[in-house]
């Protein structure tokens, strides 16, 4: 039988967290991206009290960059399409000598992003951390689920229901899935994702597990452009008899074209001694972080800016997969 992932608030050997590597992907972002990129794994490693931190960068010219930035951090080189490691590494399960790597197929987003390396960075990763590794016969990216390690697991139906994912799939087909590669016993379904989100709505921008059957969810701002996604999400987690908390929405936030973005507080990466809230140089900022500290008495609360990293598509959460100890 297997057993699920622990989940994230359970003790972490080290994380992997991605580096800014391409200058033409990143463009004008690039340096800004690389300081809160670095600023991030400073807060995750705090100071030798939280968890070892593995930089991945895609070539040495990065590497170079990402040792001088954070020369607390192991460097490792290996190349990669882009820095979204949630989606790309492996799942590791289990603990102690019982641990193993989950791999799963992986075609950029529904076809959108198909970048070289993306493809097989979890079993390189793996194998360089000495895991055993294996690979499911489906499309699954790590920032689509959230769980809370009781056999629970949330996600999204415009996501894993996606065709562009495991066309001919259906429900009970991923359920099965989810089951035999991952151990969870309980599929919770949400709706839809953010507005703008180019994952086709991963879960880990709308709910996310806090303590075991407890999941915080964003409260929608004024004007806020995902006020029908929160409420949805609020009222189907409601009726799976799961315990609520809300945290603010940063709300409307809009790309120099004037495009929505999907930025969100609940891209939260939770680690030994901290848990680092992405923040955006809006109004709600401090009182996410503030909840956030709440939720965890026992780590630090630390809020960042990710404005340049979210010029990807993400944010901390999404650059991000820990290894658990």
């Amino acid at each position: 039988m297997t057993r699920p992932p622990l989940p994230e608030w359970a003790p972490h050997e080290a994380v992997w967290i991605g580096f800014p590597s391409d200058p033409e992907l990143w463009l004008a972002d690039l340096k800004a991206a690389e300081r809160e990129v670095a600023e991030f794994a400073a807060a995750v490693h705090a100071g030798g009290e939280g968890e070892q931190v593995l930089l991945v960068a895609a070539h040495e010219d990065s590497a170079a960059v990402a040792r001088e930035l954070a020369p607390f951090a192991e460097v490792i080189v290996e190349p990669f399409g882009d820095i979204w490691l949630r989606d790309t590494a492996p799942i590791v399960c289990g603990s102690g000598k019982q641990r193993r790597a989950a791999g799963f197929g992986f075609n950029g987003w529904g076809g959108k992003y198909e970048l070289p390396g993306d493809e097989d960075i979890g079993e390189r990763l793996a194998a360089a951390a000495g895991l055993p590794f294996s690979k499911a016969d489906w499309v699954l990216e790590g920032g689509a689920i959230d769980h809370d390690g009781s056999g629970t697991v949330l996600t999204t139906e415009q996501c894993l229901l996606n065709p562009n994912r495991n066309p001919g799939l259906l429900r009970e087909d991923i359920e099965q899935r989810l089951a035999r590669d991952l151990g969870f016993e309980r599929v919770v379904w949400l709706g839809s994702g953010l507005l703008g989100d180019h994952t086709d709505g991963h879960i880990d921008n709308i709910a996310r597990f806090v303590a075991p059957g407890r999941v915080a969810i964003p409260t929608p701002a004024k004007d806020d452009p995902n006020e029908a996604v929160y409420r949805d999400a609020a009222k189907r987690l409601r009726e799976a008899k799961l315990d609520l908390v809300t945290l603010p929405s940063p709300g409307r936030l809009e790309n120099a074209e004037g495009d929505i973005i999907p930025a969100s507080y609940m891209n939260f990466y939770i680690g030994n001694a901290a848990v680092v809230v992405p923040q955006y140089g809006v109004a709600n900022d401090s009182a996410a972080v503030t909840v956030v500290q709440a939720l965890f008495p026992d780590r630090k609360a630390v809020g960042l800016r990710a404005d340049h990293v979210l010029t990807g598509g993400g944010s901390f959460h999404c650059i991000s997969q820990q290894i658990p100890r």
